[in-house]
This record gives C-alpha cells, sequence and structure tokens, in this order.
C-alpha cells in the first residue's frame, strides 16, 4: 500500500511573543486585518488548540513551529513558550532559535535545548541576526545539529522588517557548511526571496543536504521564480509563513493548481519533509 499524503506546513510563528518589533507586528496586523479583528485572532491562536483546531480545518496534518530570538527587528519569542505551545500535541513540531550575538557557546545551547525539551530542529535568522552563515564560529553548532540529526532552518533573500540587513541572506554562503558538514540538512527559508532565486535554485540541484523552503513566496509566482522546478521537487518544502498569509487553505490550493505532477505536489506539500522530520 502507498504511504498516505501529508500535508506538512514546514514555516509557523505563534502568535505569543514576548516582545515585538513595531514594524513586524505592524505587518502582521495589517494582514490579518484585513479580513479579521487582529486583537481577537491573536488571542483566540496563542490558545494550542485553537491553533491545531485551524490546522486541521485548513488541511495540514504537521506544522513547524518556530522560536525567534531578533530582539533588534522582529522580536522574542522564547524557546520555552515555542516548547510549552507545542508539548502534548504531535500536529505541533517545536524548532528552537539560537542567536549567535547573545549565545555565546551555542553548540552546548542547541545540546540543552534538545535535551530538555526535545526540539525537533533549529532556526537561525541571519538577516535578522546579523551574520554570515558560514562564520566558522558556528561551526561547532552545525556540528551538534550534524551529530544529532535535526534539521536547520536559514533564513535567505529579503526581509520587509526595519533592522534587517539582506547582505547576509545570500544563499551562496550556505554553500561552505554544505561543503563541511555533508550530513547536516540545511534548509534555504524562502528560496533566496527577491535577488537569489537562481543561486538558491543551483545550491538545491547540487548538494543533496540543502532544500528549498517556500514559505513568503506566492504559489502561483513559483513557476516563475523557478522556472524548473518540477527537476528538483523531491527538494522542495512547503511552508506558509503564517500568521503572513490570508488563509491557509487557499495557500494550499494554490500550490495544488499548478502545473506538477500528483507526486511532485505530494513531496512538495509534505512527503519531503516527513523524511526530514523522519515522522
Amino acid at each position: 500500500m502507498p504511504e498516505k499524503s501529508v500535508v506538512i506546513d514546514f514555516h509557523m510563528h505563534p502568535l505569543t511573543y514576548e516582545s515585538f518589533q513595531p514594524s513586524a507586528l505592524g505587518w502582521i496586523a495589517e494582514i490579518v486585518g484585513q479580513r479579521c479583528d487582529f486583537e481577537e485572532f491573536r488571542t483566540r491562536y496563542s490558545d494550542p488548540e485553537a491553533f491545531v483546531g485551524l490546522l486541521k480545518e485548513s488541511g495540514i496534518d504537521y506544522a513547524v513551529v518556530m522560536a525567534e530570538l531578533c530582539p533588534i527587528t522582529t522580536g522574542i519569542c522564547t524557546n520555552e513558550s515555542v516548547a510549552a505551545f507545542c508539548s502534548g500535541r504531535p500536529e505541533l513540531i517545536p524548532f528552537a532559535s539560537i542567536n549567535p550575538a547573545t549565545d555565546l557557546a551555542p553548540a552546548e545551547k542547541l545540546e540543552d535545548l534538545i535535551s530538555r525539551f526535545g526540539f525537533r530542529g533549529l532556526k537561525l535568522y541571519p538577516t535578522y541576526q546579523h551574520f554570515y552563515p558560514n562564520d566558522a564560529k558556528l561551526y561547532p553548532l552545525y556540528a551538534v545539529a550534524q551529530e544529532r540529526e535535526i534539521p536547520i532552518m536559514l533564513h535567505t533573500g529579503s526581509s520587509v522588517f526595519e533592522g534587517a540587513r539582506l547582505k547576509y541572506g545570500d544563499p551562496l554562503y550556505l554553500d561552505d557548511v554544505a561543503v563541511d558538514f555533508p550530513r547536516l540538512k540545511l534548509l534555504m527559508v524562502h528560496g533566496g526571496r527577491g535577488f537569489w532565486y537562481d543561486r538558491a535554485y543551483f545550491l538545491t540541484k547540487m548538494h543533496k543536504n540543502v532544500f528549498l523552503e517556500i514559505a513568503g513566496l506566492p504559489p502561483h509566482n513559483l513557476l516563475k521564480y523557478f522556472p524548473e522546478l518540477g527537476r528538483i521537487a523531491h527538494k522542495v518544502i512547503y511552508g506558509s509563513d503564517w500568521p503572513g498569509v490570508a488563509d491557509l487553505a487557499q495557500n494550499l490550493e494554490a500550490v495544488r493548481k499548478l502545473p506538477l505532477t500528483p507526486e511532485q505536489k505530494d513531496l512538495i506539500l509534505g512527503g519531503n519533509a516527513r523524511r526530514l522530520l523522519k515522522l
């Protein structure tokens, strides 16, 4: 019997932050406010049970929920709060965050987060935290992630938030990491959005351990950005960037309408993520 197709949203942010920077909060409030009252939405979906209900209503089986430690650009959503939000809910897969500017022993920090909370992956924000992904000081962190067999997501490409520095978002910096850590699964979040779609595509095609994550990209434009997306469908990871997407079900449907084979779309919408997460 073939495996049941699953839908995994690999890129979702909680609504409960310890602090928000105004440009980030304003951006979310504007998007949500187009369809409902933002404060009511924020209160409702800060409840993990309501959030899981939203996933089920939208046709999503699993969601990666990410911490965020970016005090100068977007804000702070702590590892502890994400762990608590996901605790006891198998549909929710917690990803930790580490800030190289404030976590002076990032490798030890990652070990501790995995051991204490069971985090299943790590999200790094180079453009928001202002570091180059191939900085040697991060290599002990990458070594831990490779040994523990957890994937790392790295923001690539543009950002609308005040304080972001786009030079750190060039996917090419991941080439060194992919070569030096060949068993480490690396996800280029936002697929090099804006400046570097071509680089993101070729890095995905070149490296077995590099994946193209497409959160925040309008699904109907994916084949414009990546004309040969079908050739790397086995390396593409779906994400919505919720709450920065108006309608989760519509976003999924837009992917399903792409002129790709059913098998390719199943891989993008969940099959590839299922392998990465060992579900």
